[in-house]
Formats: C-alpha cells, structure tokens, sequence
C-alpha cells in the first residue's frame, strides 16, 4: 500500500519551507479560506477555526491524502495584529509593538481525507520586544517589506534583531507551521519520520 500524498493547504512560501525540512515531496493547493475574523472572535479561536477551515478546503476532492492547514495569528492586548499590506501600517504595528510582549498563536490541522478526521495542535508564543525607535523601525521595513507576516516581521530574518526574547516550545511555529508538532501528527497518521 503507497503513503498517502501529502499536501500544504497553503500558498505561503514560508510554511512550504519549512514543511521541506520534514517532507521534501508535497503539494501546494490555494484553499481559498476567507480569513475574516467572526465577530467576538478571540485570536487563538481565529487561529484554530482557519487552519481547520484551510485543511478541509485544501482536502476538498482528494481521497488519499493527508492536508496540512495552519494560520497563525498575532495578538497585541487582545487586539489582532493581522498582515500588514502596506509599510505604513507595518511602522505603525511595530511601533505599538516597541518594549512590548505580543502572543502570536500558531494552529495547525492535519485533515486525513482516508477517515475524514482531523488532528489538531495549538502553539502559543510570547515575543518579547525591545524599545524600537522610528529610525529603527522605518529601516527595518524599508529593507525587510513584511507587509505579509503577522506582526510585520519576518523572525527568519532580520526581524530577530527587534526582539529581546522568544518563549515558546517549537521554534519554527513563528515562522508558521510548527514542525515538531507536525511531525507527532504525521507519525500518528502514519507517515514514517524521519
């Protein structure tokens, strides 16, 4: 019997490198989730509802494979700090983020389209930053452009600098898909790691 196809319910670069350090052969297929927070919706719940939500999308249509959906969401004193989009709101989070601590919550969903069920697993991370002057801020966006990264920073590159420090138990669940957790749960489904 062949192993179920893998694939990435996720067209972001990022997750996909990291997901190759685990798997070298997956597929990438765009789930399509509307990422809109529900009204009253809390971070974590946000974060859980769409990697469940892009796993199931992503499964829609395969009879043999094990989905991969996660999303991650970054919360600054219970305000969403969602994807920048423009340098403007990127200087403007990273200054109300400045001598601050921000959680970003990392759900991930492993969909197994063979019983139809899912597995789920929740990081949660505490960033410490440091006092970040304007110039600071201003070059760091200027060379780094993370108008797509939760918290507008991209923490696999130069934005390690603006921190003081990181407390989490997986360190690639900043990054966006939490590798060691992942990989209990393709064990668990069976696939043969390392």
């Amino acid at each position: 019997m062949s192993p179920p196809r893998l694939v990435l319910g996720s067209t972001s670069r990022y997750r996909a490198e990291l997901l190759r350090r685990l798997c070298p052969e997956f597929e990438q297929r765009a789930p399509g989730t509307d990422e809109t927070a529900l009204p009253g919706e809390a971070p974590a719940a946000r974060a859980l509802r769409l990697a469940v939500a892009k796993a199931e999308a992503a499964a829609q249509g395969l009879h043999d494979a094990l989905v991969i959906g996660s999303d991650q969401v970054a919360e600054l004193d219970g305000r969403t700090l969602d994807k920048p989009g423009t340098p403007g709101l990127a200087r403007e989070q990273l200054a109300a983020s400045s001598g601050r601590v921000v959680h970003f919550h990392t759900a991930l969903c492993l969909f197994d389209t063979r019983s139809g069920q899912g597995q789920v697993h929740m990081d949660h991370t505490r960033v410490q930053f440091r006092v970040l002057d304007a110039a600071e801020i201003a070059r760091y966006v200027e060379r780094e452009q993370p108008l797509d990264c939760a918290g507008s920073f991209k923490c696999e590159g130069l934005g390690i600098s603006l921190f003081e420090r990181i407390d989490n138990e997986d360190p690639s669940a900043l990054i966006g898909l939490p590798l060691i957790a992942l990989a209990r749960l393709l064990r668990a489904a069976g696939v043969a790691l390392p």
